[in-house]
C-alpha cells in the first residue's frame, strides 16, 4: 500500500467515528505524520465542536512543525460556529497538506486549497476521493443540491415479500439486522412512512440502540388525507423528536385540527395524481435542514419514489425464509413496470451478512426510459 494511501485510510476511519452526530456538516478525519510516523489524530465529533484537523494539531503540538497533514476533505477557509482550519494550519506550521478531496461546498470549494498554497504549504489532493466521496454522500447531495440523501430500507424474505398474505411481517430478519436499523435510525435526520405503514403496524420510528439511547429522527408521515390516528403511538409516546403530517388540501380541516392539538405539525403540499406531490415533500425537508433521510414505507410508496427519481440508495435485507402469495406484498410495488430495460439496477453493490441475514446495499440507476413520475399512493409495510 503506497504511503499517502495508508495514512488517508487512517484519516477515513477515523472520521467514521463521527457518523450520526455530525449532520449538517460532513465527517471528516485527520492525521498528522512527522517521519513517517502519527503524532496527532483528531476527528469532526458533533456540528460546532472542533473540526478534525485542529484536533490533530492539538495533539501533535510544536512537533506539527514541518510535518504532513492527512485529511479526507478540504480544510475549511471560513468563519462558522468554529474558525477557518487553513489558518489553523499555516500557524502550526505544516508543511504539506495531503487530501482525499475538494469540498462541495460553495464556501470553500477549492479556495482552502489556494489559500494553503499562497501561505507556502504545499498541497496534494485526490488520496482515495472515492472512498471519501461514498463517506460523505449525505452531504455532499445536500450541500450541493438542497435536499436530502433519501435511502430505502426494506426487509424482504427470499421470495421477496415483505410481509404474509395475511400482513404478518414481524419479525422477517434477525436481532442483529434489526439492531442496525436502529443505528441507521439514528444517523438519520428523518424517517419516512406512509400512512397505510401506520394503520397496519403503528410504529414508533425511534432509534433504539443496544446500547441505550439513540437520536430519534423527525418522524414524517406521508399521509394525503390526514388518516394518522390521534392515539397512535408515535403520538402518545415519549420523545424529543417531532412527528411531521404531509398532508394536501383534501385533509378534512376538523381533523387537522384534532392532530396539531396533539402537538402533529402539519405541511399541506400540493397534489400529483391525487396524493402528496413527493417531490414537493423532498424539497420542503431539504429546506428544513434534513440531510438524511431514511424511509421505511412499503411496497408502494416506496415505488412511487423510485418512479420518481427521488431514492438515492437502497439498502434490502433478504431473510432466509420462504412465505409465498399472490397477494403477498412486496417491497416495490405500485405500477411496475412493462418490460425489463424499463427497470432500474443497483449499481456499486455492496453485501452485508448479519447472522442468516443478507444485506443488499445499492444506488438505483434507470436502464431505459423508466415509467414516468406518479404521486405518492400510501401502502403497509415496514416501521417499527
Amino acid at each position: 500500500m503506497a504511503v499517502d494511501d495508508r495514512f488517508m485510510w487512517a484519516a477515513l476511519d477515523l472520521a467514521r467515528r463521527g457518523r450520526g452526530k455530525t449532520s449538517p456538516n460532513p465527517m471528516v478525519g485527520a492525521v498528522v505524520v512527522r517521519d513517517g510516523q502519527i503524532i496527532g489524530t483528531g476527528y469532526h465529533q458533533a456540528a460546532g465542536e472542533a473540526h478534525a484537523e485542529v484536533m490533530a494539531l492539538r495533539k501533535a503540538g510544536g512537533n506539527a512543525r514541518g510535518a504532513v497533514l492527512y485529511v479526507n476533505l478540504e480544510p475549511c477557509i471560513h468563519q462558522g460556529r468554529t474558525g477557518p482550519c487553513t489558518e489553523a494550519i499555516i500557524a502550526a506550521g505544516i508543511s504539506k497538506v495531503v487530501a482525499a478531496m475538494e469540498d462541495p461546498n460553495p464556501l470553500v470549494s477549492g479556495k482552502g486549497f489556494q489559500r494553503l498554497k499562497e501561505a507556502g504549504v504545499k498541497v496534494k489532493v485526490g488520496v482515495l476521493e472515492e472512498k471519501s466521496r461514498r463517506l460523505n454522500e449525505v452531504f455532499i447531495k445536500h450541500i450541493t443540491t438542497g435536499r436530502p440523501f433519501v435511502i430505502v430500507k426494506s426487509a424482504v424474505t427470499a421470495d421477496g415479500k415483505i410481509a404474509t398474505r395475511a400482513g404478518h411481517s414481524r419479525w422477517i430478519t434477525g436481532e442483529k439486522a434489526r439492531a442496525f436499523v436502529h443505528r441507521l435510525r439514528n444517523n438519520s435526520d428523518a424517517i419516512a412512512v406512509g400512512i397505510d405503514t401506520v394503520l397496519h403496524d403503528d410504529p414508533r420510528l425511534t432509534a433504539r440502540l443496544e446500547e441505550g439511547g439513540g437520536k430519534d429522527p423527525l418522524r414524517v408521515v406521508v399521509d394525503s388525507r390526514a388518516r394518522l390516528p390521534i392515539d397512535a403511538r408515535m403520538i402518545k409516546m415519549s420523545s424529543r423528536a417531532a412527528t411531521l403530517l404531509a398532508a394536501t388540501a383534501a385533509a378534512p380541516p376538523e381533523k387537522r385540527r384534532a392532530l396539531e392539538e396533539k402537538g402533529v405539525e402539519l405541511l399541506l403540499l400540493p397534489e400529483k395524481g391525487g396524493r402528496v406531490d413527493l417531490d414537493a415533500l423532498i424539497e420542503e425537508l431539504g429546506r428544513r435542514g434534513i440531510c438524511q433521510l431514511l424511509v421505511e414505507g412499503g411496497g408502494t410508496l416506496n415505488f412511487s419514489l423510485l418512479e420518481a427519481g427521488l431514492i438515492d440508495k437502497v439498502m434490502l435485507f433478504i431473510a432466509p425464509l420462504i412465505v409465498g402469495g399472490r397477494e403477498s406484498p412486496t417491497s416495490f410495488g405500485g405500477e411496475g413496470v412493462a418490460t425489463l430495460d424499463q427497470g432500474w439496477r443497483l449499481e456499486d453493490l455492496e453485501i452485508k451478512q448479519y447472522d442468516g441475514d443478507l444485506l443488499l446495499i445499492g444506488y438505483p440507476r434507470s436502464i431505459g426510459s423508466g415509467a414516468g413520475s406518479a404521486g405518492v399512493k400510501e401502502s403497509a409495510g415496514g416501521g417499527s
